[in-house]
């Protein structure tokens, strides 16, 4: 028996194209019986803001072959049988190795992913005429556990002046989870590496402000009831969910950017894929402005290099990244064994 099947008018560049749908009554989230044709046409809702800040990348998808309750994987590579409307860019990885990724360029290439069963998309901090440099310094601020979102929207304010005083102009918007996401548009005039430091130093600067409420310690033993400011979210190949995509958390929720003066009342959990479309309809899309005035990270180098000078040096890679020049060892502080004397 033929599975059930659904055509979708999509509009295109040049007129509308029909996509095609599998299984639109599959439920996505089984708590609110969120089905995929539903997905797929918030997705066609929000493809403009969508395309604008995550658009002519390079894209990771996260895969739900059932629901976002069951198994996931996650897509890099463009599969066999990819419409021609879906691009491909090829990337360099940590390991040296050069393959295509995946590139959404036009309303279509979203819902295709959709039918694909991708729920949640990384984008690349870079675009695809220069994948090594990218537009944008990206800031995680990860509440831990014993702190929340409060404590982040409490931190996100002081981490705006820090990346002021730099010469960056700061954009938010909620991870679709427990964080904010901190964006600055940046010129593409560094690697990965460099932003990377980049961001150290920024971290760094709002830790010595505020070392109660802010960790930049890379192991989680050592963090406390404080934000961690995730800093290899910067590096090459490490993304997080871009915005307006959908989160696959039992409510539905989306990464939404937000205004500044909306962070002291937000409520992240009332973004969702059922109400995200009416908020961009009632306040339009608060991002639309991003990228307008995009700053340079020379400001923060200086820092990087000012703190090496002090003494503070490269900090931990994640696991899977070959070891990197100047990083201390990956080993958890607890299990380390002591220096011989």
């Amino acid at each position: 028996m033929a599975s059930e099947r659904v055509a979708l008018t999509v509009p295109a560049p040049h007129g509308e194209r029909q996509v095609s749908l599998s299984s639109p009554n599959r439920v996505i989230w089984p708590e609110l019986g969120i089905t995929k044709r539903e997905l797929a046409e918030y997705l066609i809702a929000v493809a403009d803001p969508f395309l604008a800040a995550n658009g002519d990348r390079p894209m990771s998808l996260e895969r739900y072959p059932d629901s976002v309750a069951g198994d996931m994987f996650y897509s890099k590579n463009p599969p066999k049988g990819a419409p021609d409307y879906v691009q491909t860019v090829t990337v360099a990885y940590n390991s040296g190795r050069r393959h295509p990724q995946v590139v959404l360029a036009e309303p279509a290439a979203i819902v295709w992913a959709a039918q694909m069963n991708t729920v949640v998309f990384h984008p690349w901090a870079s675009l695809s005429a220069n994948t090594d440099n990218p537009i944008e310094l990206r800031i995680d601020l990860d509440p831990q556990p014993g702190t929340d979102f409060a404590d982040a929207a409490a931190v996100a304010p002081a981490l705006r002046e820090v990346l002021a005083e730099a010469g960056l102009d700061a954009w938010i918007k909620t991870s679709g989870s427990r964080g904010i996401h901190v964006f600055c548009p940046i010129e593409p005039t560094h690697e990965f590496l460099d932003v990377r430091h980049a961001v150290i130093a920024a971290g760094r600067e709002l830790e010595r402000r505020m070392p109660e409420r802010v960790t930049m310690n890379w192991w989680k033993e050592e963090r406390g009831e404080r934000v961690f400011i995730d800093f290899n979210q910067a590096n090459r190949d490490r993304t997080m969910a871009g915005a307006y995509s959908p989160r696959a958390l039992a409510g539905a929720t989306v990464s939404t950017p937000i205004g500044w003066d909306e962070l002291p009342d937000v409520d992240p959990g009332a973004f969702t894929v059922r109400t995200v479309p009416q908020r961009l309809a009632d306040v339009g899309d608060a991002w639309a402005q991003f990228g307008e005035r995009p700053g340079r990270i020379d400001t923060l180098l200086e820092w990087w290099q000012r703190d090496l000078e002090a003494g503070l040096g490269e900090l931990p890679f994640p696991p899977e990244f070959p070891k990197m020049p100047g990083e201390p060892p990956r080993v958890q502080p607890s299990r380390a064994r002591p220096t011989p004397t």
